[in-house]
């Protein structure tokens, strides 16, 4: 996309260097309206992946860039933690009040599971953060936020798809904090109508990677999600000899959980349209019931994805012939999550048209050409022009110093725990 004769843009995504955020961040720069502010205290993320995703932006540069375009390409980071309020406001400081147009808040505590243990850790991080965050930013001038919000907010929804007009009734500690962040930046907006706009975005389980294998989900630690767990089973990093998937008795097709996966790249094209939908002549808030310019959109692809079908089309993406068992169910997981995107479709122009089996081949081709995530030496830019496809170990029992099971524990990385593993 070519540049505009505009200044541009200065954007902060805080968990820049997590899964979702150094993808939100390749779609911001791919526009090259903005320069990236990235804070991240890499809790569960790699300082690495920001090189990575600067490379991916020079690369896309036309041989005749201006040096804005340029600009755009170079991400500036701070490693920050958002609990800290000097913090915070030291990243402002260096850009002055007025220097920072909008915020797009990604980082946070992810994980359901470890939610129901450790409730105030979550409403510590997820919210406290959340209010100090938007207290820096309103000294700043900054009233622009788009924040990253989750499906979890739903809790068990009585109608599915699930429309935004479902009443929020989380059922995890985890999701309750979802809940309090949205009802805090609502509130907000309401108090101070002239000066704040914010969209939160509910959305469901992002899979996949960049095309490029350069980014991807790299988890630290044994992966707490479906998806990036059985690439680490079928590359050799996790040697567990079955998958444990939580419950096969829910009230859907097959018995186990239904999510509604969609690609990374749709999601930070999400992200990207709901910023863009922050301008001052954005159109979006019209037809706000009130003078409070808040508004929260479902991001998904409309049709949910069970378990087992997950295990299956990674099996057809890697070659690799997964075991499972089935275990009792896990407090917190809610039966199905399945979006209904048509007012993100009508509203914010937002459409995940990428299906499970990219999802899938674009995770594995991130796996296989970095089997040991960003640990890995970067894939030459040749290289990463081509998927990788190599032969898939097959399971091997747990050695005595990998347990089957580990305490999850993650931030910056986006939205629901799958129900499916420890």
């Amino acid at each position: 996309m070519s540049t505009t004769s505009e200044p541009l843009k200065r954007v902060i995504v805080t968990g820049g260097s997590g899964y979702i955020g150094s993808h939100v961040i390749f779609a911001l720069q791919e526009t090259r309206r903005y320069k990236v502010i990235s804070i991240d205290n890499h809790h569960n993320s790699h300082p690495k992946c920001l090189d990575r995703v600067a490379q991916i932006a020079r690369d896309a540069l036309p041989k005749d860039a201006s040096e804005q375009d340029k600009d755009t390409a170079e991400i500036d980071a701070h490693a920050c933690d958002l609990t800290k309020p000097d913090e915070i406001r030291g990243v402002f400081e260096r850009y002055g009040k007025g220097g920072i147009w909008g915020v797009i808040h990604i980082a946070a505590y992810k994980a359901v599971g470890e939610s129901t243990e450790k409730p105030l850790l979550y409403y510590a991080n997820n919210v406290g953060a959340t209010v100090s965050l938007l207290q820096v930013m309103s000294e700043y001038g900054c009233t622009r936020m788009v924040y990253s919000s989750s499906a979890t907010v739903y809790g068990t929804p009585p109608i599915i798809p699930i429309p935004e007009s479902t009443r929020l009734k989380a059922d995890s500690p985890y999701g309750k904090t979802k809940v309090m962040s949205e009802t805090v930046l609502e509130d907000l907006c309401t108090a101070e109508p002239e000066r704040w706009r914010a969209l939160s975005l509910r959305y469901f389980n992002p899979a996949g990677a960049h095309p490029s294998g350069l980014i991807g989900e790299d988890p630290k630690g044994r992966p707490g999600n479906l998806l990036p767990l059985l690439a680490h089973m079928a590359v050799g990093r996790v040697k567990d000899d079955k998958l444990r998937v939580f419950g096969n008795d829910y009230p859907t097709p097959d018995g186990t959980c239904v999510r509604d996966y969609l690609h990374v790249i749709d999601l930070a094209k999400g992200h990207l349209l709901a910023l863009t939908a922050l301008a001052d002549d954005s159109k979006v808030f019209d037809n706000c019931p009130t003078a409070a310019r808040y508004k929260a959109y479902n991001l998904g692809k409309g049709n949910g994805m069970s378990v087992l079908q997950i295990v299956e089309a990674m099996r057809k993406a890697t070659g690799y012939d997964f075991k499972y068992e089935i275990i009792g169910r896990r407090r917190g997981d809610v039966p199905d999550l399945t979006a209904d995107p048509s007012l993100a479709q009508k509203e914010l122009g937002f459409f995940a048209g990428q299906d499970l089996q990219t999802m899938c081949r674009d995770l594995w081709n991130w796996q296989t050409k970095n089997p040991n995530g960003y640990d890995t030496e970067a894939p030459s830019p040749a290289a990463a022009q081509q998927p990788t496809s190599v032969p898939a170990p097959q399971p091997t029992a747990p050695t005595s110093d990998e347990p089957k099971s580990q305490p999850i524990s993650s931030i910056a990385s986006g939205p629901t725990a799958v129900p499916t593993t420890a």
